[in-house]
């Protein structure tokens, strides 16, 4: 019987900044956000962006230059990785090759200083867990990639940690495995109750396992919500654009009353929650799959000339040109093909389309 479990605390990051030795401008700055334990919260953004150093700060591995890191409520800021209650999967599993599976699973136990018993039984629990009991005597090179992972997170796990992290743990796998790996590394989190910190560049598998998503953007939070608060109402156009793709318009906010902007987007007149913007020029984003493709006749709707139309199956993909400039239009209606040169109108549906506040 399985009977690891976790003990899942809290993480806040008070004003923490990191500023390497030599650079110019920090790897993080100024960031503040708190995880609430059992929950598995996503770092996103692009290389470069300060989401792994603020990781390998919460593992203890970077030390912050100013600023306050807490777990479970105490002050861990001067701790180093030993003396904290975190583990961690590493992009590239960090697996010892001349050891088996079961001795890879056990290490942190006998470098911890477990009873032999207990290692044994904890070892044989976390196997379990990701489906890998039978698999002990082999090693690292004769495991899949996906089996290789599942060997990493035991080995975390055994350890019951108060956080677990993540550091880009599916980018050596192949789509196909990438799906069902990260929905197996979300069913244990559930299952467990863990604290997780996840780690990738990849707006899909963040969508898909986040309680709540982080976006980073050149060292500070450009946003932060759940992941359909990200996505359906994006604040920036940075993070519009990261999470799925989006098409950015300029806009003209005529007038607001209450919390609703009366906007013009060309020909188009739309209502749009304000999102504390006042009249003037502004930018607004829709989704390209938003926006439907009617007869060039239609009220209401932006005049368009099909650039391009792509057959991809379940949807074509279109590009249009417009007065507002080029936009990406993806349309269930497969049965109609439309050829470039052909005049069509976008109507842009008020659900699903945000005015940007930055």
């Amino acid at each position: 019987m399985v009977k690891l479990k976790g003990k899942a605390a809290s993480v806040v990051f008070d004003q923490v900044s990191k500023i390497y030795p030599g650079a110019t401008t920090p790897a993080v700055n100024d960031v503040s956000f708190e995880i609430d334990a059992g929950s598995l919260v996503t770092l996103l953004g692009p290389s470069g962006c300060g989401k792994t150093t603020t990781l390998r700060m919460i593992a203890g591995l970077e030390m912050p230059t100013s600023g306050r890191v807490l777990i479970g409520g105490s002050d861990v800021t001067p701790l180093p990785a030993t003396e904290r209650d975190v583990s961690m999967v590493f992009q590239s599993y960090a697996l010892f090759p001349h050891m088996t599976v079961l001795e890879n699973v056990s290490y942190g136990l006998r470098f911890s200083g477990y009873p032999k018993r207990e290692i044994a039984t904890r070892a044989a629990d976390g196997l379990a867990l990701v489906g890998l009991t039978g698999f002990e005597a082999r090693f690292p090179s004769e495991l899949s990639g996906g089996q290789q992972q599942r060997v990493a997170v035991a080995r975390a796990l055994v350890l019951e940690p108060q956080v677990l992290l993540f550091d880009e743990p599916l980018s050596n796998l192949d789509a196909k495995l990438r799906r069902r790996v990260r929905d197996e590394i979300r069913e244990l989190q559930q299952k467990l109750g863990l604290t997780v910190v996840y780690v990738t560049h990849d707006q899909g598998e963040a969508l898909a396992v986040s309680d709540r998503i982080i976006v980073m953007d050149r060292a500070v939070i450009a946003q932060q919500g759940t992941p359909q608060e990200l996505y359906d109402a994006p604040a920036t156009a940075f993070v519009a654009d990261f999470i799925g793709e989006s098409n950015i318009l300029p806009c003209e906010i005529i007038a607001v009353n209450g919390g609703t902007a009366n906007v013009r987007l060309g020909p188009v007149a739309l209502a749009l929650p304000a999102r504390g913007l006042r009249p003037g020029p502004a930018r607004l984003a829709v989704r390209p799959h938003r926006v439907r493709l009617a007869a060039a006749d239609a009220p209401n709707a932006l005049p368009a000339t099909v650039a391009k139309s792509t057959y991809a199956g379940s949807h074509l993909e279109v590009a249009v040109t417009t007065e507002l400039g080029a936009l990406f239009v993806v349309s269930p209606e497969t049965g109609t093909p439309l050829a470039p040169g052909a005049s069509v109108a976008l109507v842009i549906p008020t659900e699903g389309t945000v005015l940007l506040v930055a």
